[in-house]
């Protein structure tokens, strides 16, 4: 039920956060991986301190860390909410303009920046269930940022309410804004024992009422493939191109199974993300992503015998692969602590809502988490058409999550 006698700040913050470009590039060795992250970092330390949390704190690896103090005399499991500051790569993130919808009636949305630029039911199917909703979209030639600055709107939200009404009873709450998430090192960085959680949550999903507690596991393979060099007028019978043996490769990866364009559900997939080189050496960059930990290897397996079956068409040329763990399945961790699932189900259907329990084809910082010992499913933000212009977000989704946090906050408390 909505939140008695409050006022929501959600949208008002998240239209301000999305103006700061906060784009993370995998290219940079730093960590943050870029510096602007931090200009959204002290706005957020600054508006924490003005809600009177004075242990927010920003720490050089561009982690804020607040807390939400107690309200209860009980020895309640310390939680953490966590969402991630910067945007994707795959679109720009740079002098984003956001649009508030109000009532959005249904009809095609088209962004007045580039027209060609439009979001309709058909492509998005979810926004015929938020008619009647204020959307926010970005103007044409961005990304809006929903992904995942809605879900640090929502925990801003959060505290500011949780801080101006202390009857409410909860638990030390810690608040967890990382950078980099994007790229695949949102919590490398993470400082376990300043954190102090037991339990958390990413606010990082999409859909009203979806609670994920299942992910990819996922690695990065690197094909590289080896040439021999020789001077091109007098090449003849002595070259051998490792570019042509790459695209070779390349052209030889099924185009109707194993990749993300025709894969859904629980199916996992192969999919080549970056590829550069030159006579001597180029190089394939994979991800490798399934729901089964044990058949990443199975993937990656296949994966060599295409390379090498490519190798054998080009005499002389040869091939290295390399793997990677990016992260694993938060299930294998969640299901030893059903209860962090089932509180979290139980907040939602209190704030109105049927759960819809749903698994990721991705990962979020939850999925780390969970294996450094903060088991941490995943709440929906109302974040959708993320990585694109099309991104769009309910203002009245972000409302409802906050609304989840408050009462998932307070089950915490009366089951302790």
């Amino acid at each position: 039920m909505p939140l008695p006698n409050y006022e929501h700040t959600v949208a008002e913050r998240f239209m301000c956060y999305v103006q700061i470009d906060t784009q993370s590039d995998p290219a940079s060795p730093t960590q943050p991986s870029t510096q602007k992250q931090k200009e959204l970092s002290l706005l957020l330390l600054q508006e924490l301190h003005d809600m009177g949390i004075s242990d927010a704190e920003l720490d050089i690896h561009g982690y804020v860390y607040a807390t939400i103090p107690s309200t209860t005399d009980k020895e309640v499991p310390v939680l953490c909410y966590c969402s991630h500051v910067d945007t994707a790569p795959d679109c720009s993130g740079a002098g984003v303009k956001p649009i508030l919808h109000r009532s959005y009636n249904g009809s095609d949305i088209v962004l007045p920046d580039d027209t060609s630029v439009v979001i309709n039911t058909q492509e998005h199917p979810y926004l015929k269930e938020r008619i009647g909703d204020d959307i926010i979209t970005a103007s044409g030639t961005t990304l809006l940022g929903a992904d995942d600055k809605a879900g640090v709107a929502i925990i801003m939200d959060l505290a500011a309410y949780l801080v101006a009404n202390p009857e409410i009873k909860h638990g030390d709450i810690r608040i967890l804004f990382t950078p980099d998430e994007e790229i695949g090192r949102g919590v490398a960085a993470v400082d376990m024992e300043k954190l102090g959680a037991q339990f958390g949550y990413t606010l990082d999903g999409g859909e009203r009422g979806h609670l994920e507690g299942e992910t990819f596991s996922a690695n990065a393979a690197t094909v590289t493939f080896h040439g021999i060099s020789a001077h091109p007028g007098y090449a003849k019978d002595k070259m051998v191109h490792a570019i042509k043996v790459a695209s070779a490769f390349v052209a030889m990866l099924p185009a109707s199974e194993w990749c993300p364009e025709v894969t859904e559900g629980k199916q996992g997939f192969v999919h080549p993300v970056a590829i550069e080189g030159g006579l001597e050496q180029a190089t394939v960059q994979f991800i490798v992503r399934d729901f089964d930990t044990a058949m990443l290897a199975v993937h990656e397996q296949r994966l060599r015998s295409i390379a090498e079956q490519a190798v054998a068409k080009f005499p002389g040329s040869s091939v290295s692969f390399s793997v990677k763990e990016q992260y694993r399945n938060m299930k294998e961790i969640l299901d030893a602590y059903p209860h962090v699932m089932d509180y979290a189900a139980d907040a939602m259907v209190r704030a109105g809502m049927t759960p819809q329990i749903r698994s990721i084809r991705g990962g979020t910082d939850g999925s780390r988490l969970s294996f450094m010992g903060l088991p941490c499913p995943n709440i929906f933000t109302g974040e959708m058409g993320i990585h694109s212009k099309q991104e769009y977000v309910s203002v009245q989704d972000m409302e409802k999550a906050v609304e989840t946090l408050v009462h998932l906050s307070q089950i915490w408390e009366e089951r302790a």
